[in-house]
């Protein structure tokens, strides 16, 4: 038992080392060019505009009161052509009041040149939308004057398909008739001749097959599409009939001076804080304290890491984030020591005290990470650039803490009762209860 113990804390430690050195470094030999590190900007995160510099527009819809799905539809025609002229990194926000922020950061397109000026932007996205249904050849059989809307939803379309999600689009009158002319000869063509193209913009987002001739006002899109897929295909579709223009309202550039400046001394702030945190915690809890400073290792590891594969858009409200989640992971641990010194105090055994301490401290510290990650989900929901980027780095602190604290620092401590930690000295400054005698 004790070697397997003293093999098991030596292997977490070299975990932590590595996890760390994978996250900053990227990963060795051919498999750099996938991952180099999450500060490598071509392959680890993105950053936001406030430290790549950009501009920021904000349209505002010339409408009274439209609806939120009439504003999701503009987000996604504009994520849609941002995508397509190569602004990979934009971000799209809808705010109150009918206004959609967007954020366009300096830097290079998917294809590796330099994104357009942001006048052309501007332009690209003050057009309105344009749908139409094409056949194979190219030919516009209806537009999106022939669509009143289209929904997502899940079930069974008909009595033969299974459950899934899947888009109705309903026509108008005219358009219905358009539809069942189109429909009645793409049946007639041989097989990948057989669709009707779905355009925006003169770029294909679907194109079903068509099976039989549909005289009906609405058709069913398929396709083994996910809950989000529908969503956007839908607001894709009813972009293509949006009753108002989008009008830019303002236009500010960004400099990227302050970026420069503040993403080093955040990170140079972030060390001096892990620093001063692994201090404090091996001078409060000793030996639990080192086995804290290990688990917070694995920790920033594994954040790092997250960070750099998933490729977050990280601003420098992100960077707070993830600093004020550094602070939450060592929370959970210093709940769990102090509960396991209130064991010690009533003179149990160390191995007894160390299960009890998880044990009580459990439901405090699952009730105090859900509330946030609650907080988080909220934050996110809101859709502003920056509050955004709090809310997703926290919420992944938030996370990976709980597992840290709950499974990695447990597993630590255990080791180091089972190598044979047996002085309470090396724990903490215990009073014992009978006599208050100071076991120091």
């Amino acid at each position: 038992m004790k070697k397997k113990s003293i093999v098991s804390f030596c292997l977490l430690v070299v975990i932590a080392i590595l996890l760390n050195l994978v996250a900053f470094f990227g990963l060795p030999g051919n498999m750099h060019q996938k991952f180099g590190g999450m500060l490598n900007g071509e392959t680890g995160i993105r950053q936001g505009i406030d430290l790549a510099g950009g501009s920021v527009i904000t349209f505002q819809a010339q409408a009274e009161n439209p609806t939120a799905d009439q504003m999701q539809a503009v987000k996604a025609v504009y994520e849609t052509r941002l995508t397509g002229a190569g602004y990979t990194e934009s971000r799209v926000s809808v705010n109150e009041g009918g206004k959609v922020t967007i954020e366009i950061p300096n830097g290079k397109t998917s294809e590796g040149t330099t994104a357009a000026d942001t006048d052309e932007a501007v332009e690209l996205l003050s057009e309105v939308a344009k749908l139409t249904f094409q056949d194979a050849d190219g030919n516009v059989v209806l537009n999106g004057e022939d669509v009143t809307s289209a929904t997502s939803q899940y079930g069974k379309y008909s009595d033969t398909a299974p459950q899934q999600y899947y888009v109705t689009v309903n026509f108008t009158s005219e358009g219905t008739k358009k539809f069942a002319v189109a429909t009645e000869k793409a049946a007639a063509e041989s097989e990948g001749r057989n669709i009707i193209n779905i355009c925006m913009d003169e770029n294909v987002v679907s194109n079903p097959r068509v099976s039989e001739k549909i005289d009906n006002s609405s058709c069913v899109i398929s396709g083994n599409f996910t809950a989000e897929e529908a969503d956007k295909l839908a607001n894709q579709i009813n972009s293509g009939n949006l009753p108002f223009e989008m009008k830019k309202i303002t236009q500010e550039t960004v400099g990227a001076e302050l970026g420069k400046d503040a993403l080093p001394k955040s990170l140079l702030a972030a060390g001096i804080g892990i620093i001063l945190i692994m201090l404090f915690m091996i001078w409060r809890y000793r030996l639990p304290g080192v086995v804290a400073c290990v688990s917070l290792l694995i920790y920033i590891g594994l954040i790092c890491l997250a960070l750099g594969l998933f490729r977050v858009n990280l601003s420098l409200s992100g960077i707070a984030g993830i600093v004020l989640s550094i602070g939450m992971a060592v929370d959970a641990d210093c709940i769990i020591f102090e509960r396991m010194k209130e064991e010690l105090a009533i003179g149990k055994s160390i191995r007894a005290s160390v299960e009890s301490g998880f044990s009580k401290a459990l439901s405090a510290i699952v009730d105090s990470n859900i509330t946030t990650i609650i907080t988080c989900i909220v934050l996110y929901m809101s859709g502003i650039g920056t509050v955004t980027g709090f809310a997703t780095t926290l919420g992944i602190g938030v996370v990976l803490s709980m597992f840290t604290a709950i499974v990695i620092t447990k597993i630590l401590m255990r080791d180091v009762v089972n190598m044979g930690a047996s002085n309470k000295k090396l724990f903490c400054k215990v009073k014992e209860s009978k006599g208050g005698a100071d076991n120091e």
